[in-house]
């Protein structure tokens, strides 16, 4: 299963049927998990740990320093969950001590070709990222989000939980939970109810969030005064609970909708 023309450090640890590719290389303190499949031309470096039944594609450069000036050589790592797909060309970066120290892949993930993950990332389950979007250092994105192609996402910034950000969109600010965000800079222009659909919402959250949206965005509330009005929906409905911890968590400020544009919930 390792292409003889592969280098293996002899201090990476490979677990059962792992293929490397031609031409591939996994560095010292690399674990890779069993039933991988690293295509040719890749590069793994450690710290990392990868777990079971990821697909590595060819020209991927997974585990590498961060090139932020602030990073001084310090040992720090990269872990992967499980059954991830990263695409031709995907660059992760392991994270550095002045934050967590570790950047982090969750499960079931689709990075699709040239995305990148930069360093202290923290990237949930069942998220898909699209052709050439980007992460800047410090980000957090929640499970099940879609990142359209070529868009940003600034440092220290948070896209929430089934939210949708549009491709080509500049995320400065960030994205609470099931709402899409969409331009540069992006503003909120609704909430995500297609991919909601697809992961068979019932049309009574749907409903209730759909309320909550216009709480916040319609109302003309504060953020403080949107919060405590919907404090009695968050009891009942979960998903509004998610919703409103999204935006209390918030410490940059959450998307508006552009001036004048009330966006469709």
């Amino acid at each position: 299963m390792i292409d003889p023309r592969a280098i293996v450090d002899v201090g990476a640890e490979l677990g059962s049927g792992v293929a490397v590719g031609p031409w591939s290389y996994i560095g010292a303190g690399v674990t890779i998990g069993d039933g991988c499949h690293i295509g040719p031309h890749a590069i793994v470096k450690g710290p990392t740990k990868i777990g079971e039944r990821n697909r590595i594609f060819q020209f991927a450069s997974v585990g590498e320093d961060t090139p932020a000036l602030a990073y001084g050589g310090e040992p720090t790592a990269l872990r992967i969950g499980n059954d991830n797909v990263i695409r031709e060309g995907v660059t992760i970066h392991r994270g550095m001590l002045k934050d967590r120290g570790v950047t982090v892949i969750g499960d079931n993930n689709l990075l699709m070709a040239y995305v990148h993950v930069g360093h202290d990332c923290e990237v949930g389950d069942r998220v898909i990222m699209a052709n050439n979007a980007s992460l800047a250092g410090h980000v957090t994105v929640g499970d099940g989000a879609n990142i359209g192609g070529y868009s940003g996402i600034v440092q220290f910034r948070t896209v929430g939980a089934y939210t949708h950000v549009a491709a080509f969109s500049y995320v400065i600010k960030d994205v609470p939970a099931f709402v899409t965000a969409l331009g540069n800079p992006a503003q909120a222009v609704g909430l995500n109810v297609e991919g909601m659909r697809r992961r068979k919402a019932a049309p009574e959250v749907i409903a209730a969030l759909r309320r909550a949206y216009k709480v916040v965005y319609r109302r003309g509330h504060t953020v403080s005064e949107a919060c405590a009005a919907l404090e009695v929906d968050a009891v009942r409905c979960p998903e509004v609970a998610a919703f409103l911890a999204s935006i209390r968590a918030s410490k940059h400020g959450i998307v508006r909708p552009r001036r004048g544009a009330l966006g469709t919930a």
